[in-house]
């Protein structure tokens, strides 16, 4: 019986291309292939070192296509390094898809240690490191992605994001207003010549990329929540003691309703309210409607 070849994860520098391992090296200058996110990227990488190991296209657009070609590659015998733009193939990107198909063609995985960017982003940040959770690029669709950071309201680990420049002033914008003013760090240019690390509250980071025109990939690092509601869906308050969900939203609602009283216009009234309980606007709207049962007037 044949044997099969090997499926190496191999990590590439995500900015200075000192950053690559010895035996990263020595796998994609062995190996029979190598398996590229954008072949025109990874090539500047080897022509760099004067490898010569022939490439392969594999991304999101023709993994359907291309994975099976190199599962059948592998399962001939032949050795293939699996690499990303930058940092470790996997994360945030089709890698993952890969392996899974590898594993049950019984392909042996040998992942190499190596760059990742949220890891880097997380221990310059100044935030807590004890405990944290991954969540990538935030879905485009505005729904998605709203349901996502609803999700994500009662975190209580630091939250790391990946986001793109261009995007970046809209994403802490929202962040802003579903978790509140917490505090932040932005990643940008990590081991490049601009690197820069900017840190302070949602807000101080709003107006600092409102000011300098934000350039370069992006990581976001969140505080996590500081105490959460005694529900599993309730979102992140500033209290010192815990309340029940409905607990809250009855206290919430009435405060929003004797602001209504005092002749504050309803949004006015939802960020008073919201204000005074810890809260962002969003949750204390999300608290209000309940959207997980009867929505009420949408014009709060």
């Amino acid at each position: 019986m044949e044997k099969h070849g090997i499926l190496y994860l191999c990590p590439t520098p995500i900015g200075n291309l000192e950053d690559i391992t010895l035996r990263a090296l020595k796998i994609l200058n062995e190996v029979d292939y190598i398996a590229a996110e954008d072949t025109r990227v990874t090539l500047k990488l080897l022509n760099h070192f004067n490898i010569k190991t022939p490439l392969i296209s594999y991304h999101e657009h023709n993994k359907k296509s291309q994975g099976p070609r190199l599962i059948s590659l592998l399962q001939e015998g032949k050795n293939i390094a699996l690499v990303t733009d930058a940092g470790t193939p996997g994360i945030s990107d089709p890698g993952e898809d890969l392996v899974k198909d590898a594993i049950k063609a019984g392909i042996n995985i040998v992942p190499l240690p190596g760059a990742i960017a949220a890891i880097c982003a997380l221990v310059a940040s100044g935030l807590s490191t004890e405990r944290f959770v991954f969540e990538g690029f935030l879905p485009k669709k505005n729904q998605d992605r709203d349901r996502r950071l609803f999700e994500l309201a009662t975190e209580q680990r630091t939250i790391i994001f990946y986001e793109a420049p261009h995007r970046i002033i809209k994403t802490l914008k929202v962040l802003k207003d579903t978790f509140g003013n917490r505090k932040a760090a932005v990643a940008r240019e990590m081991t490049k010549i601009h690197e820069e690390f900017a840190r302070g509250t949602l807000e101080d980071l709003i107006q600092r990329f409102e000011e300098a025109k934000p350039k370069g990939e992006m990581v976001i690092v969140l505080e996590g929540a500081k105490q959460h509601i005694n529900n599993e869906r309730g979102p992140a308050t500033l209290f010192e003691d815990e309340l029940s969900l409905d607990q809250l939203k009855s206290k919430l609602k009435a405060m929003f309703e004797k602001n209504i009283s005092k002749g504050y216009a309803k949004n006015q009234a939802l960020r008073k309210a919201a204000k005074e309980l810890g809260l962002s606007r969003n949750e204390a709207y999300r608290i209000l409607t309940d959207e997980h049962g009867k929505e009420e007037d949408r014009e709060t």
